[in-house]
């Protein structure tokens, strides 16, 4: 069986695609097992300071195996978070690590999406940082479909792309959401001809700065839906923290000698 996830690492970005182009990348145990360790692994790796996420073939992400929901028809639980031998020590069920791996990572993680994120699919895109869509790209939380709720942490990233009322419209109605819509409501980023090598572009950007910076960028970001004044608490900590150090100090030496920088 070929590895259901395929990740390379070059020049501090790491290329993780998608790789059951046959399934549209259909999610079984066996990819979200491959998620969620991938994930590790790329977070344990020196030097990675951007990921690319996609899809192998015409599809991001397409939601559950369909042989998941067979099972359930003839009354067989089936969804990761009924095997206790796939829940984390924080509790979190497989399928929840599968997206919130992405979403945990110290440097920015851009989704890179054509055809369709649905189901699953469409909360796998939700635990990157950045969502660059292709015109042909279609979003559902396609779960209420098949009678479910989203139980990859669908229910808590989504309201912070789209808000409350719109997320519960699409939470409750499963409709198809098209690039164009989903640009208009923050659901993606842009919409390109080639996401991919947007994504790709936009990755070795954020990979030629300090990478200091870019993690310490990310977890400040992150704390924006929580209190205003821990939220500025943590600009200065971190701010302390970056002003002054090797990276910093290589960033400002290459800007005034107009020369690339030297980052370790």
């Amino acid at each position: 069986m070929a590895d259901r996830v395929v990740c390379t690492i070059a020049d501090g970005v790491a290329d993780v695609r998608l790789n059951r182009p046959d399934k549209l990348n259909a999610l079984d145990m066996a990819m979200f097992t491959a998620l969620a360790d991938t994930a590790a692994a790329v977070g344990e790796t020196p030097g990675v300071r951007a990921v690319v996420l996609s899809g192998e073939g015409r599809s991001f992400c397409a939601g559950l195996d369909l042989t998941a929901f067979s099972a359930m028809a003839s009354g067989e639980r089936w969804r990761p978070a009924d095997d206790p031998t796939t829940t984390g020590a924080d509790g979190r069920s497989l399928g929840q690590r599968a997206v919130l791996a992405w979403y945990d990572l110290p440097v920015p993680v851009i989704a890179a999406v054509r055809g369709h994120a649905l189901g699953g699919g469409l909360q796998l895109a939700l635990g990157a940082d950045i969502r660059i869509a292709a015109p042909d790209a279609v979003f559902s939380v396609f779960e209420i479909n098949w009678g479910l709720s989203p139980d990859m942490a669908g229910t808590q990233l989504l309201p912070r792309l789209v808000g409350p009322d719109l997320a519960a419209e699409l939470v409750y109605t499963g409709r198809m959401v098209d690039a164009v819509e989903a640009d208009r409501v923050g659901l993606v980023t842009r919409v390109v001809e080639d996401p991919l090598a947007a994504a790709h572009t936009l990755a070795a950007r954020i990979a030629a700065v300090n990478p200091d910076a870019i993690r310490a960028d990310k977890g400040l970001l992150r704390r924006a839906h929580g209190p205003l004044e821990d939220g500025l608490a943590a600009e200065r900590a971190a701010m302390g923290e970056i002003m002054g150090s090797p990276n910093q100090r290589e960033a400002a030496a290459a800007g005034l000698e107009k020369r690339e920088p030297r980052f370790t």
